[in-house]
Formats: C-alpha cells, sequence, structure tokens
C-alpha cells in the first residue's frame, strides 16, 4: 500500500483531491509497459504522432469548462483568467509544426563511394516531472514534443495540482495515444528517486525546486541518465528614462502580482532610472490598490489565494524581515487578507541587497523597486543573484536593449514585455535556475539523441 497523496485546496483548507501512490513494484512495472510500447510508438510515421498529439491537445480543450474551477480549487487562480489552454495550445501548436524540420536527418553527404548522415532518434522512456503553478502548460512544454519525436512519456505531477496529470492522460488516451506510451502516475519522493537511480527513465525533466532539481540530479548520478531542469528565478525589470512609462509598469506589476506572483518567470524585482522612479512607483501603487483578494471561485476576484498557507508564510516573512531592516511597505492590508493563504499583495520600496525579499526566490505577490542612476548599475544589481531564467529591459532603443541584455546572466532577454514564453524561443536559464532547455528546435534536440550512419557503398 502507498502512502496518500492530498491536494488542499487555498480556497477553504479542505481536502479537494486524494490518491494513492503506487508502490515501488507497481511503479517499476508501469516504466517497463512504457518501455515495450515506446518502440512501436517511434515506429509511427511522424506525421501520425503529431496528428495523434494534436488530437490529445483538443481533448484537454473539450474539458476547459471543468478544469478552470478545478485549477481554482486546486491551486488558487482565479476563474476570470480562463485558465491555461491557449498557451497549452500555442505551445504544442509549434512544436508539431517545427516537428519535420527539427527532426530531419542532416545529410553530411553522399557520393559513389559512401552516404553519412546523423539521425535525431528518440531518448526512449521520457519522465516529466511537473510543478504546480502552470500545470497544464508547463508539461506541455515537454510532453508534446517528447511524444511527437518518438518517446513514451510518464508524466508525475505535483500533488497541489493532483488532477492534472490525470487528465491530460485521460484525454490523450481517447484521443488514441496508446495508454502505455503517455502515462500519468502517482509517485512518493522515495520511488521516484528509486526508479531514476534504476536507471528506469532515458532522460527526466524537472521542474520546481532548487532543491527538487538537486534531489534528481543526485538520483541519476552515475546513470548517465540525461537531467534537465528548470528551478528557481528572481527575474528583474529594468526600466531605463526612454522607456514607455505605462506600458512599464502595467506589465511589470502584472507580471509581478499574476497567479498571485506565482510564475517561473514572475517579476521580483524591478530597478528604475531615477528620472522616471517617483512616477513609476506613483502607477504601481495605484495598480495594485485596485486589485480585488478573495475567493478565486468570484469572477470579481482579480487576485486569489497563494497556493498553499506555507508558500504564504514564507512570502510574509521575507517582507517582514525587509520592513524590519529599513524596507517601506505600500500596500496596506486587505479585506481578504486571512493571515492564510489569502495573502495582501506588497510593493516595497527601501530595500537592499541585503534583504532575502531582494535575494531568494519568493514567488509570491510581492515587488521590491529600487533607483538606479545608469545601466551600468542596473547590470550589476541584475546579476547580483543565484538564478537567471529572464530580464525584462524597458527603452526605446532596440540596440541598447541588445547591448545590455548580452551582459545579463539570465536565459531569455525580454524588451518592453515580460513574464511571457515564446515557444519559437529556447526556454533555458543559468546558475541555480538550472541546466537544459525546453521548446524551440532546441527542445527536440534536447528529447532526442544524435546517431550518426557512414555507409560505405559495395561497388557492383
Amino acid at each position: 500500500m502507498g502512502q496518500t497523496l492530498k491536494c488542499i485546496s487555498p480556497i477553504d483548507g479542505s481536502v479537494f483531491a486524494e490518491r494513492e501512490t503506487l508502490s515501488r513494484e507497481a511503479a517499476f512495472d508501469a516504466v517497463a509497459r512504457a518501455r515495450s510500447a515506446q518502440t512501436g510508438w517511434a515506429a509511427r510515421p511522424l506525421q501520425e504522432r503529431i496528428g495523434l498529439v494534436m488530437a490529445g491537445v483538443a481533448a484537454v480543450g473539450a474539458m476547459n469548462d471543468e478544469i478552470v474551477p478545478e485549477l481554482a480549487h486546486m491551486m488558487g487562480r482565479p476563474v476570470r483568467y480562463g485558465g491555461e489552454f491557449g498557451g497549452f495550445n500555442e505551445r504544442a501548436s509549434h512544436m508539431a509544426k517545427i516537428a519535420v524540420e527539427s527532426l530531419a536527418d542532416i545529410e553530411v553527404g553522399e557520393d559513389a563511394g559512401f552516404k553519412r548522415y546523423i539521425k535525431r532518434v528518440p531518448h526512449g522512456v521520457v519522465l516529466v516531472v511537473a510543478p504546480w503553478n502552470y500545470p497544464y502548460m508547463t508539461a506541455i512544454n515537454t510532453v508534446a514534443p517528447a511524444l511527437i519525436a518518438g518517446n513514451a512519456v510518464v508524466l508525475k505531477h505535483a500533488t497541489q495540482t493532483l488532477l492534472a496529470g490525470e487528465r491530460m492522460a485521460q484525454a490523450f488516451a481517447s484521443a488514441g495515444v496508446p495508454a502505455d506510451v503517455f502515462q500519468n502516475v502517482f509517485l512518493d519522493h522515495d520511488t521516484t528517486s528509486a526508479l531514476i537511480a534504476g536507471k528506469a527513465f532515458n532522460f527526466v525533466n524537472f521542474t520546481g525546486s532548487v532543491g527538487g532539481g538537486k534531489a534528481m540530479e543526485r538520483a541519476a548520478a552515475g546513470t548517465f541518465t540525461g537531467v534537465g531542469t528548470e528551478l528557481g528565478g528572481k527575474d528583474p525589470g529594468y526600466v531605463m528614462e526612454d522607456a514607455d512609462l505605462d506600458a512599464a509598469v502595467d506589465t511589470l506589476i502584472d507580471g509581478a502580482m499574476f497567479n498571485s506572483g506565482q510564475c517561473c518567470c514572475g517579476i521580483e524585482r524591478i530597478y528604475v532610472h531615477e528620472s522616471l522612479y517617483d512616477a513609476f512607483l506613483e502607477k504601481a501603487i495605484a495598480i495594485v490598490k485596485g486589485y480585488k483578494l478573495g475567493s478565486p471561485l468570484d469572477a470579481e476576484t482579480t487576485i486569489g489565494p497563494m497556493a498553499n498557507v506555507r508558500f504564504a508564510g514564507e512570502v510574509r516573512s521575507q517582507i517582514a524581515e525587509a520592513v524590519e531592516a529599513g524596507a517601506v511597505a505600500h500596500i496596506e492590508t486587505m479585506d481578504g487578507d486571512d493571515g492564510g493563504a489569502y495573502l495582501t499583495p506588497q510593493i516595497l520600496t527601501d530595500v537592499t541587497h541585503d534583504m532575502r525579499l531582494m535575494r531568494e526566490e519568493s514567488f509570491g505577490p510581492v515587488v521590491g523597486i529600487m533607483k538606479v542612476s545608469s545601466d551600468a548599475e542596473a547590470i550589476e544589481l541584475m546579476n547580483d543573484s543565484d538564478f537567471g531564467l529572464t530580464a525584462s529591459l524597458w527603452t526605446r532603443d532596440l540596440e541598447r536593449a541588445q547591448a545590455v541584455g548580452d551582459r545579463i546572466e539570465t536565459g531569455t532577454v525580454f524588451m518592453n514585455r515580460a513574464d511571457y514564453l515564446d515557444p519559437g524561443l529556447c526556454w533555458t536559464g543559468c546558475k541555480d535556475t538550472g541546466r537544459g532547455g525546453g521548446l524551440s528546435v532546441i527542445g527536440y534536440h534536447n528529447l532526442t539523441r544524435p546517431k550518426s550512419y557512414h555507409l560505405k557503398k559495395v561497388a557492383g
């Protein structure tokens, strides 16, 4: 008998869903079935795999009316925002569109004596460990291209969004993807580590905490199993003196507060040129004061609870420590703040990098804003971080943004936008944000391995 995983709803602290984990024996058996089914799946024509995967995506879309309130119950996102299917479909559709070209043989040369080329072949069985904050969009980043490339996929979802993986597997099976080729499993940490250490998988993709990423790498040590990770972030925004002020405020504050700040590439610190600082701050405060904190099931709610009381507690601690050290909090406690999962969104000034708020991942609805006088100062502050996922630059000067971007230690540089994942670009990070890359042609390269053919022809 496995342990019971329980999804505790942030709405009211009740148990919304629970599932039993697989025993170690049952888990290894599930992976064995995936491995057995993978060869037949990989042998199918690429266009057939693409069609079945996209039919699975459409089947998820058909569930959206049920998924949206389910997400509100599981992790607190307000129903007014309509779920994740737009981004889910955009990412899968792009990967389907570029699959033929991305997976095509690389022709090296052919003459009377030799034929030489490089194929991209699937790894085999891919484990996808997905997070709760965007449970559908983060999962599809790997699930769609992995399946299209000919891998079998085993999906393990976060307990906070216990039902998301189950829905995806059911939808894809209903569309014709063989049940053993795409499986959702419920696993405890020890069994997951045992599977990885036991070489059950050919590739592991993990999105989550730095600690979780380290656990994945420890489990894979010595197995030569590839591990791709997207871990913590402390993404900065930099507003230059020539920026479109209104656009910068609207986008950066939304990037900091949307989904109660629980975004992988959410904005967690903002540096504003001294000439715009006062105006930026005034507008930012006005936006946040206009939010309605409340039940995510209420269509009027613009910011819901954090996904877990524990997560909100960490954000409250960071805010309290910063204020005690001299920071100024600009948002009064809102009526909906219950001291638990429902947390007042906050803007802090007079912050420094000595404060945890400006160094450690907050992953909540809080942002620190600092005044800067030059690109050099902003670059130094942006790079003063253990993390490197995205940076958002605000200027009318494309060449200046490129020059600043070249000096920032980050995976993605945005100009005049933030908190967006473009499936045509590689989603990647550096430093403690992890290693690897998803989506784009590079996503296919990471989910396959090169296989070289050097064929000598026999004369006559």
